[in-house]
């Protein structure tokens, strides 16, 4: 009876750790597309060169999540973005929140070397409609560009344009 126990108890661990090794819940192409903003880095203003902040970003929750932690060269301003793909609507998604309380909800898809996020429509005080679209260029030097736009009618404004560079 042992024996068999010990035989049972051993096939057993073995097929989980097998599974383990084999499953994956996040492993599509669609799913890692966004795996170029990965890393450790150091973000500086595209238009002067200025230093922008540090930014961490790292795979999450068994590789379903890309978790950002943001500073802020500004002292005193940090933020996070949860960012993942959603299976059922089949694009990307990022909900960013920082130490003001404020938030943005995009979504969107990765196209050629750009990843493109875009806010639902949004109404100003004086009644106006907008957007925010955030596009993150892959570049072949390893860097990453950040373009936030703000979509008004005719009109698009850049809020931020800043550049990744692996620290």
């Amino acid at each position: 009876m042992k024996k068999f126990l010990l035989v049972s108890a051993l096939l057993t661990f073995s097929i989980i750790i097998g599974q383990d090794k084999s499953s994956c819940n996040c492993c599509s192409e669609d799913q890692k597309a966004f795996d170029f903003w990965i890393g450790n880095w150091e973000v500086t203003n595209s238009s002067n060169g200025t230093a922008a902040g540090t930014s961490v970003i790292s795979r999450e929750e068994d590789g379903c999540v890309i978790r950002e932690n943001w500073t802020s060269a500004t002292p005193g301003y940090t933020g996070t973005s949860l960012n993942f793909f959603n299976t059922q609507t089949e694009q990307w998604e990022q909900l960013w929140v920082d130490n003001t309380g404020a938030f943005l909800k995009l979504k969107g898809k990765r196209e050629g070397d750009q990843m493109i996020l875009t806010s639902d429509e949004l109404t100003r005080d004086d009644g106006k409609t907008y957007r925010n679209r955030i596009t993150w260029t892959k570049n072949e030097d390893g860097t990453v560009r950040q373009h936030w736009e703000v979509l008004q009618g005719e009109e698009t404004t850049t809020a931020f344009d800043g550049l990744y560079k692996p620290k």
